[in-house]
């Protein structure tokens, strides 16, 4: 019993974080800034399941990597890590899914409504990601997990996934 109370914080922890963090970000402030007014493609018809492809990767990806810290007894919240260094799943090939997700998301909503505004606000919230995974992130899981962050941090690229999973 008392191993499935962690497991059942960290992911009530991990729902909770998805709902606050990604769920504003990549949700309620694409909805004030554009409305979800879908814009009229009809020159370009194509723009439209592109949009929803990159929205649903978005979001697949998104859950994928949330599951993983929940699986890993915590969540991605920096208030409560996770007992291990995750570096499975989509995290072999590349360091930063999630934000990479909450991008395409907020991408394929730009071109579904077809607002610059929310081109604009995805240069600026990817500015503020890079700005928080440099200033704060990195340099916290170096010292929480040492040398077994700086390996992975040397072999998996924080912002274009590598084709290949890494095997460390």
């Amino acid at each position: 019993m008392a191993q499935s109370a962690p497991s059942a914080r960290a992911w009530i922890g991990t729902i909770l974080f998805l709902f606050l963090a990604p769920g504003i970000v990549a949700g309620f402030i694409p909805w004030l800034i554009s409305g979800w007014r879908r814009h009229d493609w009809r020159g370009a018809a194509w723009v439209v399941p592109v949009a929803w492809i990159a929205i649903f990767l978005g979001v697949a990806f998104l859950l994928h990597a949330f599951a993983l810290f929940a699986l890993h007894r915590g969540t991605p919240a920096p208030v409560a890590p996770t007992e291990t260094l995750v570096v499975t799943g989509a995290y072999r090939h590349v360091r930063n899914p999630m934000y990479l997700a909450v991008l395409a998301i907020i991408l394929g909503q730009a071109l579904l409504f077809g607002s610059w505004w929310l081109v604009l606000y995805a240069a600026i919230a990817l500015t503020a990601v890079v700005t928080f995974v440099l200033g704060y992130e990195e340099p916290t899981l170096a010292e929480t997990y040492g040398e077994q962050y700086l390996d992975y941090k040397r072999n998996v690229p924080g912002w274009w996934p590598r084709l290949t999973p890494w095997r460390g």
